[in-house]
């Protein structure tokens, strides 16, 4: 079986489409998130998908890079390499947020308390050590990273150009929501989310068009 680039092109369309709908998905009727609701099934459940979206984001903005790398410039690099690294931090902390936090929630549910705080754009009591700093990082490379590798897209004029612009726009959006309360925090699933679905789809219509056979006229 050979694996050709327009196969690697269009499963990166896939990937970042289906980023989108869990990043979406994952934050309907999603719950207050505490010392005692973290250590409930549903959401190791949702953790376990955040996960899998921010893996399946990281193959999709690749995807989204590499088959226009010509016109996407040292703008694009720059771009997805750091939204790259904002999206490896977010699996970090989701996996310990997913899959520590609640294995010490009940020896130590003060410091618990103030990793959730941080995490959610809250101001936590105690000291957290070097998550706090991981946090911040992570909210500044989600933000600066798709408006760097938003504007390359849609200045490459191969991808949906709306997307583009959501992608490059969702991160001040999430950036304004992240400072209000847990209901409002939740939303800026929703710009990135419809992004990437827009994106992904895009990409894989880009291949489906360049394998139409071309007429040429007698």
């Amino acid at each position: 079986m050979n694996i050709t680039t327009t196969d690697l092109t269009r499963a990166a369309g896939a990937a970042a489409a289906a980023a989108g709908a869990i990043f979406i998905g994952v934050q309907i009727g999603h719950p207050h998130v505490d010392v005692h609701s973290i250590v409930t099934t549903e959401l190791f459940v949702r953790t376990t998908m955040k996960l899998v979206m921010a893996s399946l984001a990281l193959a999709g903005i690749a995807g989204l890079y590499l088959s226009q790398i010509r016109r996407n410039g040292l703008l694009g690099l720059v771009g997805y390499l750091v939204l790259s690294l904002g999206y490896l931090s977010i699996l970090a902390t989701t996996f310990v947020s997913g899959y520590v936090l609640p294995s010490i929630a009940g020896a130590n549910p003060a410091y618990v308390s103030d990793v959730l705080a941080a995490s959610t754009g809250g101001h936590p009591v105690g000291d957290i050590g070097p998550l706090r700093v991981v946090l911040q990082l992570q909210g500044i490379a989600y933000l600066v990273g798709g408006l760097l590798l938003g504007i390359a897209l849609f200045r490459a004029r191969v991808v949906a150009r709306w997307a583009a612009v959501l992608l490059a726009v969702g991160g001040l959006v999430s950036a304004a929501l992240s400072v209000m309360p847990d209901a409002f925090y939740r939303l800026l699933a929703y710009p990135n989310g419809l992004a990437m679905i827009g994106l992904g789809i895009s990409l894989w219509q880009t291949t489906t068009v360049a394998r139409q056979p071309v007429t040429v006229a007698p």
